[in-house]
């Protein structure tokens, strides 16, 4: 974790702002940016203070956003930062490899203390009574993370954190939600459980799966702690219609390659307002890309070219689903360490749109690579 983002948490309800300057590069649109938080019926937000030529802008995150947001847009921005909390400030040099912090007013040794002491605060702890997470070897016997699981842990909780952050929002007491890809289902049990356990919401989830044997014990699992509408399926997602009623919310969790494709071009054909996808495997675009234009030094070594295209093919998945009216954010939803495929395609349908996909076709004719969302939406 980016160690701002652990001080962060270790000074929480004590800090009073947040301060980046010294741009990194000239260019960045901003000079400055001081971020502050306050309370809200939702819970902590933080309001980013821009600071832009002689103007300054607002705008206002949730905690778990303004994290994201410290680790990505602060930390490559600015070269410096300075917490002021209670009788506390650090002061930072953002380096490419590393962050230096000098902390005055109560020593580092406090500081540390503090942030060694403070528990993450899960909507799913450790000790929670959740059976079905011990039937999926996430939690042991006792209800404690299985080592070898912390990750899946890690990942499964911050997916519940963004998802509970947007159905604030949502005003809803009932819910249906597909989950494309859904394999061992650990996500897919966690999401009924949120929705129906903690949110005391009616929640119909239905998951999709290749593997039968996988899908029978999902099933057996859900009967047995009595999910009664939690469902598993066996179903090609590539093969056609999946679910034909009213869905408020798509997932998925590395669903391979084109199957994230498929889910997001169900959800955008049948109007799903949420969607929620992080992509895995990305291999159509860089088995298809050719050199053509100004990016074929990227394209000159496998791996950069491997990871080149995984990020053409989610920016192209995004401003698709951008002009076919959704509000899309790409944001990092675990830290690398816990999953190489962090990024999540976060969107909420505003107006559906006609797509024009122009510059999307201009990307594909000058590199001659094939893209499945573009192909279904087009079709």
């Amino acid at each position: 974790m980016f160690i701002i983002n652990e001080d962060i948490t270790a000074l929480s309800g004590k800090i009073k702002k947040l301060a980046f300057s010294d741009r990194k590069d000239k260019t960045s649109e901003y000079t400055k940016i001081t971020a502050r938080p306050f309370e809200t019926k939702q819970g902590i937000k933080w309001q980013l203070e821009k600071h832009k030529n002689n103007q300054v802008f607002h705008e206002n995150l949730s905690e778990a956003d303004f994290l994201s947001w410290c680790e990505t847009v602060g930390k490559d921005t600015f070269r410096q930062a300075c917490l002021t909390a209670e009788g506390t400030t650090v002061q930072y040099t953002i380096f490419p490899d590393k962050t230096k912090r000098k902390v005055t007013g109560n020593d580092i040794a406090k500081v540390e203390t503090a942030k060694h002491n403070k528990e993450k605060n899960y909507i799913l702890p450790q000790g929670a009574n959740i059976p079905a997470l011990v039937d999926l070897g996430v939690f042991s016997k006792d209800f404690t993370v299985v080592k070898s699981k912390y990750d899946k842990y890690k990942q499964i909780n911050r997916f519940i954190e963004i998802i509970d952050d947007s159905f604030s929002k949502m005003n809803k007491d009932e819910v249906t939600i597909l989950d494309f890809g859904c394999g061992k289902s650990y996500l897919t049990f966690i999401v009924y459980y949120y929705f129906t356990e903690i949110k005391k919401v009616k929640a119909k989830v239905l998951g999709f799966d290749l593997k039968e044997d996988v899908v029978r014990h999902c099933n057996e699992t859900a009967e047995k702690y009595g999910y009664d509408n939690l469902k598993f399926y066996v179903n090609d997602v590539t093969k056609g219609e999946v679910y034909k009623d009213n869905v408020d919310m798509v997932i998925t969790l590395h669903a391979c390659d084109i199957a994230t494709d498929f889910a997001l071009y169900h959800a955008i054909s049948h109007g799903v307002r949420h969607i929620f996808s992080v992509p895995c495997c990305q291999h159509e675009v860089c088995s298809s890309i050719k050199k053509g234009g100004d990016f074929d030094l990227l394209l000159t070594h496998g791996l950069i070219k491997e990871r080149f295209s995984a990020l053409l093919t989610d920016s192209i998945r995004a401003e698709i689903l951008k002009r076919c009216g959704y509000e899309v954010d790409i944001i990092e939803f675990v830290d690398f360490a816990h999953s190489p495929k962090n990024l999540m395609l976060r969107c909420k349908m505003k107006k559906p749109l006609t797509p024009d996909l122009s510059e999307v076709e201009k990307l594909m004719k000058t590199y001659g690579f094939e893209q499945k969302l573009y192909e279904l939406v087009k079709k």
